[in-house]
């Protein structure tokens, strides 16, 4: 096997940028990324598949597959990362620094890094005594329109008995989180000369209309409840307005920007419907001035099956009790594989999309050891 060590592995896997954006400007494919980790996963024993996402351009599947049969265990994760605060580093993002016990660069706890335990866990199980296979996947465009876990699930190429999403969860189980819709309303009205306010239609004064709408929606929401969140009702933020362009003329173009967190049992087409009801008393006043559309694909909110006793394996495993989540993942679509699915991994997401993004080396026995024991009690 021609797998370099751990901190060479994070070296290297840190080395290549694989940022996702919206803005082509800076999004760039994780083609690099996938094989890099293929050469490592193919030198390990793993039949290898690397798969364009159609969706999105430059953007890559890779699936990994170890043994053979029905079932087994899914280790997944996402290929990309955030964009980076130029500036703010203390150091080259893509360069891996290693100071007081942890591994600094973009990626290293979420969650490029994760592949690198993977593979540490890999090294020492008797892959000739596989009963069950032992699948990798990684995904693209996690941190923007998770195109890849999207794709990857209308495929359904592969049918685990369980999975794990390892994002940072500082080893907790996650077994449920909530969903995240993000939404623009413009408003387009009618310019004029601030003297004469009959001769324009005020943009601004009919997003008011729509603020109060949603704020009636906002409490609605408030009603959909799972005391198992910190935050435990379903919730709206007005983010972000924007309109007009002087306080002489009558504001001719507005626009909102909001998004919606739903907990489980509150479907997201649920939650769309409350919002256009609401908005619609608006649309009725204002004829084809007003229109809302979603910012990106929405991500559903997700809950465990535990059909398997994955929740309880990983309490065992961890030392940890499952937990929620009020951030979103793939996991919902990784759900769809039909398996047991939690989020786990090493790491904290309060470094998560942060200057100086880093991991501590405490992580790596306690993660080698829980992977190695999913992988014993699932494949072995």
């Amino acid at each position: 096997m021609r797998i370099p060590d751990f901190i060479e592995r994070y070296r290297q896997i840190i080395s290549v940028p694989s940022i996702s954006a919206f803005d082509q400007k800076i999004d760039l494919s994780n083609r690099p990324m996938l094989d890099l980790l293929a050469t490592w996963f193919a030198d390990a024993g793993f039949d290898i598949t690397i798969q364009p996402v159609p969706s999105a351009q430059g953007k890559y599947n890779m699936l990994a597959r170890l043994g053979s049969g029905e079932g087994g265990l899914l280790l997944a994760g996402h290929s990309d990362t955030v964009p980076f605060d130029e500036g703010r580093w203390q150091q080259d993002p893509f360069t891996l620094r290693q100071a007081d016990n942890r591994l600094y660069g973009l990626g290293s706890c979420d969650m490029k890094g994760f592949f690198a335990f993977i593979l540490e866990a890999v090294k020492d199980i008797p892959v000739d005594a596989l009963k069950k296979p032992l699948y990798v996947l990684a995904t693209a465009d996690e941190e923007t329109s998770m195109a890849g876990a999207r794709f990857f699930v209308e495929q359904q190429l592969i049918k685990p008995d369980l999975a794990i999403i390892g994002e940072p969860t500082e080893l907790k189980p996650i077994y449920k989180h909530k969903g995240h819709m993000a939404h623009t309303i413009n408003v387009e009205g009618k310019a004029g000369h601030s003297s004469d306010p009959e001769r324009g239609v005020n943009a601004i004064e009919i997003i008011h209309q729509a603020i109060t709408q949603l704020l009636k929606v906002k409490q609605q929401l408030s009603h959909y409840r799972d005391d198992a969140f910190s935050v435990p009702q379903s919730t709206l933020n007005l983010g972000h307005i924007h309109g007009g362009d002087g306080e002489n003329r009558i504001c001719g173009h507005c626009c909102l920007n909001f998004d919606v967190r739903t907990i489980p049992g509150l479907s997201d087409s649920e939650a769309l419907a409350l919002i256009d009801d609401a908005l619609s008393e608006v649309q009725i006043r204002y004829p084809n001035r007003l229109t809302r559309e979603f910012m990106y694909p929405s991500a559903p909110s997700f809950a465990c099956k535990n059909e398997h006793g994955i929740v309880e394996l990983a309490e065992q495993l961890t030392g940890f009790t499952a937990t929620s989540a009020n951030y979103s993942t793939e996991a919902p679509y990784i759900n769809e594989l039909g398996c047991d699915t939690l989020v786990l991994g090493p790491g904290s997401i309060n470094q998560a999309h942060q200057p100086d993004e880093y991991i501590s080396l405490d992580y790596v026995a306690p993660t080698t050891s829980m992977l190695q024991g999913f992988i014993k009690r699932v494949c072995l």
